[in-house]
């Protein structure tokens, strides 16, 4: 079990505080005339409509827009807006377009939507390799995040409020933060799992055991809220759509109280520690008290070396150190494994008690999935492994 201290995260209505003291909601109801002003147009990328979802909603308050230069410059080198706020990654409008400047309106369309407009009070050129060295922790552009900065952004940045019409069209149905606080129990402890991949019989147990950790009231009734993201992520990553359809089965065979489930429309950066303290940033403005670091968080490998980018733990690690500036409480996951006497439990214990763990590699798991073998059920749920087969 964790012996993690207890942080008293602020309470407000029976859920902890937003991030900032406010939920943010940037939807305006006079379109007509804001669009008027819009002297610019920009079709968004996946990975900006879904930046723009996210601020429109809420998820990423305190902000109400993209950053000028002194938020991007204060979140990428202390991990602070202006006003003192913790925050770990910055939120950015990149163009191409040397023509915006300082006083234009841009119009931010989305796959035949209007979205949201842009009022721009600030236009800089960001130092990408200080940005990579500190968000990141390397330049190298074998590391996909530094990859996408460099060679798919535009050379401007450009800051200033969103005014938000609506949210994006998607197949995937993904609530607002506000309607997840909505449906979140009160005064109870809400723990967030976040993940990129199908959710196998380890990462259940993962999530379940968190509910035991010393600084989760298991007792008053706490609660799992499952929070995939479901945008883009690593290319070699099975695409969201198929994952969302993991999901929906596996809400349906597990049927636990226990457990909610919301969809997350976020653009993966795997940028390790400093997106560990982002993931648990958005989760406190979904009315999450708790957060499950995982090993490696938001981990990448390089390109060419096949290296890690961080160590095991440096996500934990850095987030319990960070913690306490958020007033969010961190579990770190246990390393459980498979027996066959006691189901999951941890490696610790099962060494403890000469259980051999069960072992199946991901590479080995891919390959059965794709031969039609049979999946053994100690490592996945027969439903996801269903849903997975159509799309092999």
């Amino acid at each position: 079990m964790s012996t993690a201290t207890k942080i008293a995260g602020k309470r407000v209505d029976g859920l902890i505080e937003p991030h900032g003291g406010v939920l943010v909601d940037l939807m305006v109801k006079n379109e007509a005339e804001i669009k008027a002003k819009c002297n610019h147009t920009f079709e968004l990328s996946d990975r900006q409509a879904c930046d723009v979802e996210l601020l429109c909603n809420g998820a990423f308050s305190p902000l109400t827009g993209f950053m000028t230069q002194a938020e991007y410059e204060g979140t990428v080198n202390d991990m602070k807006l202006p006003s003192g706020v913790t925050f770990s990654l910055p939120v950015i409008m990149d163009t191409w377009k040397a023509d915006v400047k300082e006083g234009d309106w841009v119009l931010l369309t989305y796959k035949g939507e209007d979205l949201a407009a842009l009022e721009v009070t600030d236009r800089y050129i960001p130092d990408r390799v200080n940005e990579a060295a500190k968000c990141m922790g390397v330049t190298t552009i074998e590391h996909p995040g530094v990859l996408e900065m460099t060679t798919e952004r535009g050379q401007f940045y450009i800051g200033g409020p969103v005014h938000g019409f609506r949210l994006p069209t998607r197949d995937i149905p993904c609530k607002t933060p506000a309607q997840v606080r909505a449906e979140l129990p009160k005064d109870v402890d809400v723990v967030a799992f976040q993940c990129r991949n199908p959710i196998h019989r380890a990462h259940h147990a993962l999530f379940m055991t968190a509910l035991d950790a010393d600084n989760v009231g298991k007792d008053e009734g706490a609660i799992v809220l499952v929070h995939p993201t479901v945008g883009p992520t690593q290319a070699d990553d099975i695409p969201g759509a198929v994952r969302y359809e993991t999901y929906k089965v596996l809400e349906s065979e597990v049927n636990d109280p226990k457990i909610r489930w919301a969809m997350l429309p976020y653009s993966m950066k795997m940028a390790g520690p400093r997106e560990a303290i982002h993931h648990i940033l958005i989760r406190k403005n979904f009315g999450c008290s708790h957060f499950i670091i995982g090993r490696d968080m938001a981990g990448s490998k390089s390109s060419i070396t096949g290296e890690d980018f961080y160590g095991a733990f440096e996500a934990q690690e850095f987030a319990q150190k960070i913690a306490p500036t958020i007033g969010m409480d961190t579990v770190p996951s246990r390393n459980l494994v498979a027996t066959e006497e006691e189901g999951y439990i941890s490696a610790e214990d099962a060494k403890a008690k000469g259980y051999e763990a069960k072992k199946l590699s991901g590479t080995k798991f891919r390959q059965m999935l794709r031969g039609g073998e049979d999946i053994p059920e100690w490592f996945a749920f027969k439903s996801v492994v269903e849903v997975l087969r159509k799309h092999v």
